[in-house]
């Protein structure tokens, strides 16, 4: 892409002094999809290592931030679990605009959910900004023999749509680091190289006004979370 289609990320530049703690903050990375397709664990799962066979759908919007190590960098993601229900729809697509990131989920085991990614990349596209970095996962691979989503048409509709591609599960814990990992490397790499080339090698922002520092590494902040809704 070229370098003008990242302007997005760097819109409203602003300061921040903390010389003892300083971070690279991310705008908020989505979860979207279907109800029932395992969003909610995928975020427990990634920001408190914890999952719940006992889940409820979500209401409105929940969000949990973790912070991770990238070339040396600290990357504090705030996390935004959206509820997959009609009823919701309004509410859950306001979070769409300022994401940077997000991660578009299906259930390997039932076809439908796989069926309506195209919807929901329409949808996200239709409301969030063209150069957002999407992932396309299918979770609940642990249900190998109960799959209804072959993985190779899955990843040729990722490539067709310029996704990248992974599959997981919450349950057993298979991939969900790495998917957040990939995803937020991906966001911090265009950034850090757009603030090399844009001479702002401090500082830049990415989506709605949200800060990004590209100096020493912090440690390792502890997980919070919310709900919205």
């Amino acid at each position: 892409m070229a370098n003008d289609e990242y302007d997005f990320l760097f819109k409203g530049i602003a300061s921040v002094a903390d010389s003892r703690r300083a971070r690279i903050v991310t705008s908020p990375i989505v979860l979207i999809g279907d109800s029932g397709v395992g969003k909610s664990n995928l975020l427990s799962r990634f920001t408190r290592n914890e999952f719940n066979l006992d889940s409820k759908s979500t209401i409105g919007v929940e969000f949990a931030t973790r912070s991770i190590q990238v070339d040396s960098k600290t990357i504090k993601a705030q996390i935004w679990d959206t509820a997959g229900q009609e009823r919701y729809r309004a509410i859950t697509s306001a979070y769409y605009r300022g994401a940077v990131g997000a991660l578009l989920v299906y259930d390997i085991s039932k076809h439908q959910t796989y069926e309506n990614v195209t919807r929901w990349l329409k949808e996200l596209r239709d409301h969030a900004d063209a150069n957002i970095v999407i992932m396309l996962v299918g979770n609940k691979s642990d249900l190998r023999h109960l799959r209804a989503v072959p993985t190779e048409e899955a990843k040729a509709f990722a490539s067709e749509n310029h996704l990248s591609f992974i599959e997981t599960s919450a349950l057993d814990a298979s991939n969900v680091e790495l998917a957040f990992q990939n995803i937020l490397t991906e966001i911090y790499r265009i950034v850090s190289s757009k603030a090399l080339e844009s001479g702002d090698g401090a500082q830049a922002t990415i989506g709605a006004g949200t800060n990004i520092s590209l100096s020493k590494p912090a440690d390792d902040e502890a997980s919070k979370s919310g709900k919205c809704c």
